[in-house]
């Protein structure tokens, strides 16, 4: 029996020393190999892609060119998944990679790990990711034919991948989660905006240079792009949010719905709010208040003038009559700008402050330090001293007379 395993563990390892062997002898012609079938499956797909867009108003080709494209994309995206494991896996292992090589691996088995618990999720995002690390080596080919024609079909399919992984979120934010998970759905909607904005939107914007909707969006993502460089705080981090909805409202109108589009702007409500009250110094606290302005303006008549459908009769109701003193007040505009920002503060200050008064145990700091603004703003009095003992008085009947000044 101790021959036999001796015999055993001998040739293993005479086998494992010939495989390495081998392995290292291959290498090069694996990627070699590799690339030239990607090269191949490339060619094929872009033809096919061609042919989709030529005949795809034609009925009767119609369902056939569009399984040979589909048929040829699988294909296509099957030879780079191969080129990552059999040569730049094994480039990592023997110490050969570059660094892009080492980080597309990383962001490779980051991917792999999403597939047991959000399959859809992973499907999305990792044909994403072969395609945008294609299309890295097609720019460095420098041929500019090939990557003029690889463009189009690449952001065809990647506008569609960006609105599926959008799609799939939206409809998670509908089942019944927790607040920690709820979060992390904001967080990756957020994260999805601004790669789709920072990677694709400037290759769309050349592509469709007459397109009048990047045209009308063209302000805000030039103030998005200010965002990109530097160490962002978290009053910067949530302008920087407010952004990306504001242009998601554009890009994305079927893909984040208005109901989805109306719980992010509610949440990036809720945090400044918190950053208001949690922030001690005074310079920093009346920035987080001018972007809680700035917010609720943009919730408001970005997002809700727009709102058709609305669950319950009476929110509409207040709505409606915080939109007609909205519309008076912007008519102050041109006559005196300044009592037109006055006006335009105490109304937004009013109304979050309605809202908020509903969980008043929550929101009790934040509630103070809107009745400090208005006092501010010359819309409530300060009556000091005016405590009342009588154990059943609240306050809000008091409150409401003076907010109605």
């Amino acid at each position: 029996m101790e021959e036999r395993s001796l015999r055993v563990y001998s040739d293993k390892t005479f086998f494992t020393k010939i495989t390495s062997t081998i392995s290292k002898m291959l290498i090069p012609t694996k990627i070699g190999i590799n690339g030239m079938l990607i090269s191949i499956k490339r060619n094929n797909l872009l033809k096919a892609y061609e042919h989709y867009e030529q005949d795809k108003q034609n009925a009767e080709r119609k369902e056939e060119i569009e399984k040979k494209y589909e048929d040829m994309y699988s294909l296509y995206l099957e030879a780079i998944d191969k080129h990552i494991m059999d040569s730049i896996y094994k480039k990592v292992k023997n110490d050969t990679a570059s660094d892009f090589e080492k980080d597309a691996l990383a962001k490779y088995y980051e991917i792999i790990h999403i597939k047991e618990n959000e399959y859809l999720e992973y499907k999305y995002i990792k044909q994403k990711y072969l395609l945008n690390l294609d299309y890295e080596t097609v720019k460095s080919l420098e041929k500019t034919k090939l990557l003029e024609r690889y463009k189009k079909m690449y952001l065809s399919k990647v506008e569609s991948l960006y609105k599926g992984l959008l799609k799939h979120y939206s409809v998670k934010l509908a089942d019944n989660l927790s607040y920690q998970d709820k979060d992390m759905i904001y967080e990756k909607i957020f994260m999805t905006l601004e790669e789709y904005i920072i990677n694709i939107l400037p290759l769309k914007m050349e592509q469709n240079k007459e397109n009048t909707m990047y045209q009308e969006i063209l302000s805000e993502y030039d103030k998005f792009e200010s965002f990109t460089v530097g160490k962002l705080d978290q009053n910067d981090g949530i302008e920087k949010k407010m952004l990306l909805l504001a242009i998601s409202r554009k890009l994305f109108t079927h893909s984040l719905p208005l109901i989805v589009a109306e719980q992010c702007y509610i949440k990036l409500l809720k945090d400044t709010r918190s950053l208001i009250v949690d922030t001690k110094v005074a310079r920093k606290k009346e920035k987080a208040y001018s972007l809680l302005i700035h917010l609720i303006d943009d919730y408001n008549v970005k997002l809700l003038s727009t709102k058709i459908y609305w669950d319950k009769p009476k929110e509409r109701e207040e709505y409606q009559k915080f939109w007609n003193q909205y519309k008076e007040i912007e008519k102050l505009k041109e006559k005196d700008y300044l009592a037109y920002r006055t006006q335009k503060e105490i109304l937004f200050v009013k109304a979050d402050l309605q809202k908020i008064r509903k969980n008043e145990n929550k929101y009790y700091k934040v509630i103070q330090f809107y009745k400090a603004k208005l006092v501010e703003l010359g819309a409530m009095k300060e009556i000091k001293n005016s405590y009342i003992s009588n154990k059943n008085y609240t306050g809000k009947k008091h409150l409401q007379k003076l907010l109605e000044r």
